[in-house]
């Protein structure tokens, strides 16, 4: 017998397939809970060590806010519990002893926090990446907008309903519910910052985590070495999979293309999928240590490449690891985004984080403010165009905007690492609109028909999700078409 399995009814299908194999008798025990508790500890390390040290937030705050993600997980209180902070050292340790293995996770110059292994003494920070380029020259104060933060406040565009923005942006902020929680709202029409609100405890200058926003980060560093010719959307990405096949034996997965990887398409087994996303795959990486370069080359091939939908972070890092080995060095590797990118568009508050092998986390571990993620969405919305200067080809922006082939069963809502108005919501929201996602309500909204940026950040938990294109809509009764 043979059941295949949607996504959206895998818990359904987890009891089916135990009731429908002969001889298989039902299992309720999790084989992964020690996974589970060592994945929360880092959970946990790596939020407030990042709140405390990144986002310059307190420790209050921190558990308000941030912590609030992990709900009856999150281990003592801003009183005191089974974690330990390192002020000097800038770290935080969070579990041990009866709560499993500790996690430690340390702020690294340039990157971030950094998770380390299990239950590694505070010495080993030392052997964590770092990054010591210098500031881009001037002073962002008095460098006017967009490459700086001088001449934010400009006069009221007559064509724009403000009243109508006003009310949109307390539709952003007051939601009938605690779990939806906008920390920033930042509009930007024809260039200019026309509306900028900050929650509580939040300014244009603190820095939050993107989660899955990093993922349209990482497609423009890639589409920067396709452009340059180093890289290309269909021939094989250069893997050494794991486990290694014997010499000379065919392997499948050498059918693998960047096209694939980047379209979320690429037919390898699903690791972060059927809620196993806090307990296998990259959430080992993310939170406990693992090298997420070993971890995304170890899948093996269940379907044809191109054929499938499945949202995988290890798809973006196979990406992102093959746009390593075009730059030559683990160093330059390390400076490619603040060179080439970053430094450039004026995004002088980003901070691209690493594993503790010094390979980026682009799929999610990015901090940054709302300021510098609407840089990067301007970027976009003038074609690749800055500061006079093409530094995006309009052929990559094209293909981040294109659906991908397998995402017609969902509504054709995903491109190259960009998500696209699906289908049902083009009667009320531009079809140009494209955007970046991440989890607890970041987004970056582009919508090219009238010259628009939107950027929410959030700090949402639970199960309440925020619709960022009834947001487009609510901003879109105060702004004109172009």
């Amino acid at each position: 017998m043979r059941i295949l399995c949607h996504h959206s009814l895998r818990l359904a299908c987890i009891g089916l397939l135990a009731i429908a194999l002969p001889g298989v008798a039902s299992d309720d025990y999790d084989y992964f809970s020690a996974n589970r508790q060592l994945i929360r500890n880092g959970v946990q390390a790596v939020l407030t060590c990042n709140g405390l040290y990144t986002s310059r937030r307190s420790l209050e705050q921190v558990f308000d806010q941030e912590l609030a993600y992990l709900g009856d997980d999150v281990l003592g209180s801003a009183e005191g519990g089974p974690y330990t902070l390192h002020p000097r050292e800038q770290a935080v340790t969070v579990g041990g002893g009866e709560h499993g293995p500790s996690i430690s996770a340390a702020f690294r110059r340039g990157i971030g926090c950094v998770v380390l292994a299990p239950d590694s003494p505070l010495e080993a920070i030392e052997s964590l990446p770092s990054l010591n380029l210098a500031s881009p020259p001037g002073d962002a104060r008095q460098i006017p907008w967009p490459l700086g933060d001088a001449g934010t406040r400009q006069p009221a565009d007559p064509a724009v309903d403000m009243a109508a923005l006003r009310a949109a942006s307390d539709w952003a902020f007051d939601r009938d519910t605690p779990e939806q929680d906008t920390i920033s709202l930042l509009v930007v029409h024809n260039g200019q910052i026309i509306h900028e609100r900050y929650a509580d405890g939040f300014d244009f200058t603190t820095r939050t985590r993107t989660w899955s926003t990093a993922k349209s980060i990482a497609a423009t560093l890639i589409g920067l070495q396709v452009d340059a010719g180093n890289l290309s959307l269909d021939a094989p990405l250069a893997i050494d999979w794991l486990p290694a096949m014997p010499v000379g034996a065919d392997d499948p997965r050498h059918a693998i293309t960047l096209r694939h990887v980047m379209n979320m398409s690429s037919g390898l087994y699903p690791v972060d999928s059927f809620g196993m996303e806090y307990a296998t795959g990259s959430g080992l990486a993310y939170w406990a240590g693992a090298s997420s370069v070993a971890g995304m080359r170890n899948r093996g091939l269940v379907r044809t490449p191109g054929t499938h939908w499945d949202y995988e972070n290890y798809d973006t890092l196979l990406a992102v690891y093959a746009l390593k080995q075009t730059l030559g060095s683990d160093q330059a590797y390390l400076e490619y985004p603040r060179k080439r990118l970053l430094d450039r568009l004026g995004m002088r508050s980003t901070l691209l984080s690493t594993d503790r092998f010094g390979d980026f986390i682009l799929s999610s571990q990015v901090y940054t403010n709302a300021r510098d993620l609407a840089r990067f969405g301007l970027l976009y919305l003038n074609n690749g165009q800055w500061e006079g200067e093409q530094l995006v080809s309009t052929e990559w922006i094209d293909f981040v905007r294109t659906p991908a082939p397998a995402s017609s069963v969902r509504g054709h809502d995903y491109g190259g690492q960009f998500w696209l108005v699906p289908d049902d919501r083009k009667d009320d929201v531009p079809a140009d609109a494209y955007s970046t996602a991440g989890n607890r309500g970041q987004y970056v909204i582009i919508v090219p028909s009238h010259d628009l940026v939107v950027v929410r950040r959030g700090l949402d938990y639970g199960a309440q999700g925020f619709d960022r294109w009834d947001l487009l809509a609510e901003i879109l009764k105060a702004v004109p078409t172009s």
